[in-house]
């Protein structure tokens, strides 16, 4: 387990680091879900906006 003593003879664990890959690019599906979620998303937002609208 990696750790630093410091000038005070205080250890300091540190956590495990997960390993670093590289994002592989979306294929279509991945895009058009993406897209379907920020435009599902984009229209609950407007949709709360005008009922908070309405009701004020």
């Amino acid at each position: 387990m990696p750790y630093v003593k410091d000038d005070d003879g205080r250890l300091n664990n540190f956590a495990k680091e997960p390993p670093v890959y590289a994002a592989e690019p979306m294929d279509a599906t991945q895009k058009r879900n993406r897209t379907l979620v920020f435009a599902l998303g984009g229209a609950l937002v407007v949709g709360l906006i005008a009922v908070a609208a309405v009701i004020s």
